[in-house]
C-alpha cells in the first residue's frame, strides 16, 4: 500500500454526501484506487439498462475511453467480472483479450503482457457497474488484500447509487421508485450526445439549462458543423414542452414560391396544386417548439410575415381570412453574423431583436480542442458497432495530431476524417488507427500558395470571405463536371444551399 488506506477511504466516504458534480464523485473514487493499489490504469463503468458498460471515470487511460460503450459479450474479461461477485484476477498469461489494449497513456509501453483485476459492483443484489485495475507489473495484484478491494467496490457501488438517486431527483421524479428504476433513470440522464468536458462545453450546457425551462426565444449562433441543432434539441428536451413536438424547418431549403405555405399552411384552392387544406409548421408545432435553422437565409418578405406571427401569436393560412392562435416556442439558428446582415439590409432588425432574447454561441471545435479525445472515442463507436470491431481505437500520436488541427468544418469534419481513417484501418485488418490511415489529411498548408488570400491593404472581412466562397464554389463546380449535386457532396453541404450561393455569385 502506498498511502494511508483509512484516510483515502474516509475521503471517499465523505464525498458521498458532498455537493460535487457527478464526474467529480466518480473521479475521486478512481483517484483513491490509484493511490492505494499498485496499478498503472483503472476504470469505473456504470451498467445501463441496455446491458452496456459506460466508462464514467478513468486513470492512466486515454480520454477517448470516456466516449465509448462496452458490450460485455464482445469483451470476455468484462463479462467474466460481471458474472462473479468476488474480485477476479487475470494474470499476464490470460488468453482473454483486454478491452484497454493500446489505450494506455504511455504509448511507448506495450500492454500485451500485464496483470488485471476486476470487481463487479452490487447494490442490494442489483449489478450496477464494474471496476477494473491494470498493471504493467506481472503479479502486481497477487498479494492484494481481498477485504481492501471489496471495500473499494462497496464504496464504488454506493457512489453509483447516490448519483443515480440525485439525478432522479433532478429529473423531478417524485414518485417512490425501486432501486432498479432509480438506476434506469440514472442511465437515461447520462445519455447525452453533447460530448465534452472543456470549460467551453460546460458553459454551453449551463446556458442551455438556464433558458430551457422558460418560453423565451433563443438564437443559436455558430459555425457550420458545430452542433447547433444538437443545442436546439437539448433546449427542447429540458423544457416543459419536451412531451410535445419539436418541428424542424430549414429556412435555406424553403422553396421561394411555397415558403409561406410551408410555414403557415394553406386552404384548398389557395393556389394551383392546393388540392386540400394543409396545416403549416407553426400549427404542427402548437404547444411545442419550432426550430428555424439557417434563419439568416429567410427572404425579407417572409421575415416580415414571420415577425407578425411572433408578435401576435396568430397564423393565417394562405388563401384564408381566418386566424389561428398558436402557442409555439421559437428556437432559431444561424452561421451568419445577423448584425452585419442588418447593416447590409438583408435581415430585419426588429425580427433579430424578437429572436435574440437569449443568445447562445456554440464554440467552434478549435476553441475546445481538449474535448477531442473523448469525442474521438464517441464518434468511433458507430464504426465499432457497424463493423463489429469492439477494440478499434486511435493511436495516441494520431490523437495528438487531431488536437493540433484547425478543424474548419468543426465536429462534422472531425467525424468524417475519423470515419475515413477507421475504414482504412479496418480494410488493412488493423484495430489501431494511426497517422498513416488519415492519408496525409494533416499535411501542413503551403502558405505560398495561399498568399493571395491575405490582403495587403485593409478590406472588409465579409468581402474577403465571400471572395473565397466564390472561388471555392467555382472550383468544386468545375471539379465535379458542373454537377451541383456532386459539388454539394464534395463540399459536404446541402445541394439547395450550394445552388443558391452559386446563383448569388453568378456561377452558372
Amino acid at each position: 500500500m502506498r498511502v494511508n488506506v483509512d484516510k483515502v477511504l474516509l475521503n471517499i466516504a465523505l464525498n458521498l454526501s458532498a455537493h460535487l458534480a457527478t464526474d467529480e464523485h466518480y473521479q475521486t473514487l478512481i483517484d483513491g484506487v490509484e493511490a492505494v493499489f499498485p496499478c498503472d490504469a483503472s476504470a469505473l463503468f456504470v451498467l445501463d439498462h441496455h446491458g452496456f458498460l459506460t466508462p464514467v471515470a478513468v486513470k492512466g487511460l486515454s480520454a477517448a475511453v470516456l466516449g465509448r460503450r462496452f458490450f460485455p459479450k464482445a469483451h470476455p474479461r468484462l463479462a467474466t467480472i460481471m458474472a462473479s461477485k468476488q474480485p477476479v484476477r487475470f494474470d499476464a498469461h490470460s488468453e482473454l483479450p483486454d478491452p484497454f489494449d493500446g489505450l494506455l497513456l504511455n504509448e511507448e509501453v506495450s500492454i500485451d503482457v500485464h496483470d488485471c483485476l476486476g470487481c463487479s459492483l452490487y447494490v442490494d443484489e442489483q449489478l450496477v457497474g464494474v471496476l477494473t485495475l491494470d498493471s504493467l507489473t506481472v503479479g502486481a495484484f497477487d498479494d492484494i488484500d481481498s477485504v481492501a478491494i471489496e471495500t473499494f467496490a462497496a464504496l464504488a457501488a454506493a457512489t453509483v447509487r447516490n448519483i443515480a438517486q440525485f439525478n432522479a431527483l433532478k429529473l423531478q421524479n417524485k414518485k417512490q421508485q425501486s432501486l432498479n428504476e432509480t438506476l434506469i433513470q440514472q442511465a437515461r440522464s447520462q445519455q447525452n450526445e453533447m460530448i465534452g468536458f472543456s470549460p467551453e462545453m460546460a458553459q454551453l450546457k449551463t446556458n442551455i439549462s438556464t433558458v430551457a425551462q422558460s418560453d423565451y426565444a433563443v438564437l443559436i449562433s455558430g459555425e457550420t458543423g458545430t452542433g447547433k441543432e444538437l443545442v436546439a434539441h437539448a433546449i427542447h428536451a429540458q423544457s416543459h414542452r419536451a412531451d410535445k413536438a419539436m418541428i424542424y424547418v430549414n429556412c435555406a431549403a424553403l422553396p421561394e414560391n411555397l415558403a409561406e405555405s410551408e410555414l403557415f399552411g394553406h386552404v384548398k384552392g389557395a393556389f394551383t396544386g392546393a388540392n386540400s387544406h394543409r396545416a403549416g409548421k407553426f400549427e404542427l408545432a402548437d404547444g411545442g417548439t419550432l426550430f428555424l435553422d439557417e434563419i439568416g437565409e429567410l427572404p425579407l418578405l417572409l421575415q416580415a410575415k414571420l415577425l407578425r406571427v411572433l408578435q401576435q401569436g396568430d397564423v393565417q393560412r394562405v388563401g384564408s381570412d381566418k386566424h389561428h392562435h398558436v402557442d409555439v416556442r421559437i428556437i432559431a439558428a444561424t452561421n451568419r453574423d445577423l448584425t452585419q446582415e442588418i447593416t447590409l439590409g438583408s435581415f430585419r432588425a426588429d425580427l433579430y431583436h424578437r429572436l435574440n432574447v437569449f443568445p447562445i454561441a456554440v464554440p467552434p471545435l478549435r476553441q475546445r480542442l481538449s474535448d477531442i479525445p473523448v469525442m474521438a472515442g464517441y464518434l468511433l463507436e458507430k464504426v465499432r458497432l457497424q463493423f463489429n470491431v469492439p477494440n478499434l481505437h486511435i493511436n495516441p500520436k494520431a490523437l495528438r495530431s487531431l488536437e493540433n488541427q484547425p478543424w474548419l468544418g468543426n465536429i462534422r469534419e472531425l467525424e468524417h476524417s475519423l470515419t475515413r481513417a477507421a475504414l482504412r484501418a479496418i480494410q488493412e485488418g488493423q484495430q489501431t488507427i494511426t497517422l498513416v490511415h488519415f492519408d496525409n489529411e494533416f499535411s501542413s498548408i503551403d502558405v505560398k500558395n495561399t498568399s493571395n488570400l491575405f490582403p495587403e491593404n485593409s478590406q472588409s472581412m465579409r468581402e474577403l470571405v465571400e471572395s473565397y466562397q466564390k472561388q471555392l464554389i467555382h472550383h468544386s463546380y468545375e471539379k465535379m463536371d458542373k454537377n451541383w449535386s456532386k459539388a454539394a457532396q464534395f463540399l459536404q453541404m446541402d445541394r439547395g444551399n450550394l445552388y443558391r450561393m452559386g446563383k448569388k455569385f453568378q456561377i452558372h
